[in-house]
């Protein structure tokens, strides 16, 4: 009577045994499958901000194809596109991201900016116009603006890059641009201003620096700013004021200029001695 009850018993305890394992199992299975998200979002990070552009394009492409309805892929694949500046492949991968159902308005204000960078300003004007107005970030209002500024349209600009520049920490590279707008509209005091903010919110920006000196010298003022720059930088600069000296007929100020570039720069500065030979070859021909 005894033997029954110990089979019956041994039975349930295998099949309990065994739904442990399989729960067991499916415990670790999940875990795995946890651990395999983690690892794969930290190593598309590694891939969109630190790898090479190309394998990041090579990585994400067979991400892609493993998983063609992922919206990550699909963005990491466009963004990899265009830090190798691979501009149109770069907008064509963006316009399929934004077909995606989990796409978002932050993808659209990529897929814009692609279109800027690929020389398309209508389509990203389109995309841009059809973002909400309730979607307000720094990249949107920045690209609104250089929008604005092809169409010349120069107070919806202004409007739009003073947005931008109150939307980031970091303004330095707007104000640049904005900078660039006032100098391509012959306003040289505001242009002057806008650079020399650009300058103090971030000190190592070269092309701010060189925007600034053709701002001072369209006023013919060809003197340096007093801003932070190395010896080379300095160089740079006084070239840049001589060619711009040169350009409104101040030619003897841009010898001048010309000589001090090439003694200020560290190395032989073969533009700046170029430039001053073609001088002197003209005047003697003359």
């Amino acid at each position: 009577m005894r033997r029954p009850i110990l089979v019956s018993l041994c039975i349930s305890s295998a099949v309990m045994l065994s739904a442990c394992a399989d729960n067991g199992d499916q415990a670790v299975d999940r875990a795995f499958q946890d651990v395999n998200v983690i690892d794969e979002s930290n190593l598309n990070d590694v891939m969109l901000t630190v790898a090479d552009p190309n394998e990041a394009v090579t990585y994400f492409t067979r991400v892609v194809k493993e998983h063609p309805k992922r919206v990550d892929g699909h963005r990491g694949l466009a963004k990899s596109l265009i830090r190798a500046k691979r501009n149109t492949e770069g907008a064509a991968q963006w316009k399929k991201t934004v077909a995606l159902e989990d796409a978002t308005d932050d993808d659209r204000v990529d897929y814009a900016d692609a279109l800027i960078r690929s020389g398309d300003w209508a389509t990203a004007e389109k995309i841009l116009d059809a973002i909400p107005p309730t979607h307000e970030t720094f990249k949107r209002y920045r690209l609104e603006a250089m929008v604005a500024d092809s169409k010349q349209e120069w107070k919806k600009a202004d409007s739009f890059y003073e947005t931008a520049v109150g939307l980031t920490t970091r303004p330095a590279g707007v104000m640049n641009n904005w900078g660039y707008s006032k100098l391509t509209r012959g306003e040289y005091k505001s242009a002057e201003r806008l650079f020399g903010d650009a300058i103090k919110s971030d000190p190592s920006l070269f092309t701010a620096k060189n925007n600034l000196v053709l701002a001072r010298a369209a006023q013919r003022n060809y003197t340096l700013p007093v801003v932070e720059m190395d010896q080379t930088e300095r160089a740079h600069l006084l070239h840049t004021m001589a060619l711009s000296a040169i350009k409104q007929g101040d030619v003897e100020t841009g010898k001048g200029l010309l000589r001090d570039a090439i003694e200020t720069h560290p190395q032989h500065f073969e533009a700046a001695v170029r430039a001053l030979r073609a001088l002197e070859d003209t005047v003697s021909a003359g």
